[in-house]
């Protein structure tokens, strides 16, 4: 039998038809029978390279987007934020405002009458300038711990998302927390003459010492009762050491410093646990449950920019949808997080109330409950889901659309 010449191969070929000549090549990875798996998930456009979460054009790029986000989400609830730390820190002209919805409002009209707008935003260029990094590096923190914990859907749980969000929150507060500080210290002034700018604040923060009590100091005491007492030699020998022991103590303790900037950074670390952690936890949990097959033709973009996750990514939400699991958010880490938030905030300004005595954690919570109880760990609780549950809606919609602006 006669082979057929390469002519009649030629005759043959579909590429002669009219028909397939308006069609485009085929890649050559691409299957003539598309599975099942491959009609579910199709594959990505030939020249669409993934981008590598771990590059540093990536870590640029979602640095940007939660710097900005951030920045928006902070700038929207910045009245807000002045009153609320006027209430958490006790401030003495403003304990009159606290206990009641109507407080906050009237409390911001007094701000506005004596100070202006400008009173509002007190302390907002050091917000920007804190929150812009701190931003930053939570949401590229997130991302790449993110991708290093959960590397596909099958490892999607509430736990990895909880160790994330936590771990990104630690990591972005021990870098911004003294800028924290600068900024709580500028909004907690109310008085309408005392304009401290930002380098007198840091100056007054770095030089600030504990109050010297009008008592003699321990060591000075021990050792003017060992010495006027009748006992033996031994016992006055060894209030002589204890006494030398303990004004050494004192001599190499900081009273000032750089260790002022992070007055209630413990209670700081001790919060972000649940606050960051809850916080993305139950926005991505939120996401979920807006991406329910019956509801996703209303809840998500029709047409999703293209990722780099493509594979795995899911549809981006609609702007009302993302709000509404970003404010879904800020309620749960709000609620988890407030009791450490209280104390934290009176630990910060331990410099410019009382005696300046530098209290620490479980002093200010005794503190607290001495003061009022329970409740105290709780107030201004209104004002902060007022402030937080639309700040982290801002923040998380800036983000997303960030990221799909910047093609991440």
């Amino acid at each position: 039998m006669a082979l057929p010449s390469p002519a009649s191969d030629n005759a043959l070929a579909p590429s002669h038809s009219p028909a397939f000549s308006q069609m485009p090549p085929r890649h050559p990875n691409t299957s003539l029978c598309p599975t099942d798996q491959e009609v579910v998930t199709p594959r990505k456009p030939v020249g669409q390279k993934r981008i590598d979460k771990h590059s540093l054009d990536y870590v640029l790029r979602s640095g940007l987007a939660g710097g900005l986000a951030g920045c928006a989400a902070k700038t929207v609830v910045g009245p807000l934020d002045r009153v609320k730390i006027l209430f958490q820190a006790s401030n003495p002209q403003f304990a009159k405002y606290t206990g009641s919805w109507f407080g906050v409002v009237t409390a911001m009209r007094d701000i506005n009458n004596q100070n202006g707008i400008r009173g509002l935003f007190r302390g907002h260029s050091a917000t920007l300038l804190r929150i812009f990094p701190y931003a930053a590096i939570k949401f590229l923190a997130y991302e790449q711990v993110r991708s290093a914990v959960i590397k596909d859907k099958s490892q999607e749980t509430p736990f990895r998302r909880l160790i994330s969000g936590s771990l990104a929150g630690i990591t972005s507060v021990f870098f911004t927390y003294p800028l924290e500080v600068i900024r709580v210290r500028l909004a907690f002034e109310t008085k309408q003459d005392s304009r401290s700018s930002l380098s007198s604040i840091c100056k007054q923060i770095y030089h600030e010492q504990p109050r010297a009590s009008s008592a003699q100091p321990l060591s000075s005491t021990l050792y003017s009762a060992a010495s006027s007492s009748s006992h033996s030699i031994p016992v006055r020998s060894a209030a002589t050491a204890f006494a030398s022991t303990t004004s050494a103590i004192e001599t190499i303790s900081p009273n000032s410093g750089l260790s002022n900037f992070y007055r209630g950074f413990s209670p700081t670390l001790w919060g972000m646990l649940p606050y960051a952690g809850t916080s993305f936890l139950a926005h991505d949990t939120a996401g979920d449950w807006l991406r329910h097959p019956r509801i996703i033709r209303y809840t998500t973009i029709r047409k999703p920019t293209p990722s780099s996750d493509t594979l795995y990514k899911p549809p981006p939400l609609t702007y009302w949808a993302e709000l509404l699991s970003g404010g879904f958010a800020g309620l749960v880490s709000q609620t988890a997080s407030y009791p450490l938030e209280v104390i934290r905030r009176r630990m910060q300004v331990g410099g410019a109330v009382g005696d300046g005595h530098r209290l620490r954690m479980g002093e200010t919570t005794g503190q607290i409950w001495r003061e009022r109880g329970w409740r105290g760990f709780f107030v201004g609780l209104g004002i902060g889901y007022m402030k937080v549950v639309p700040m982290v809606a801002v923040s998380f919609y800036v983000y997303e659309r960030g990221k799909l602006a910047l093609g991440i």
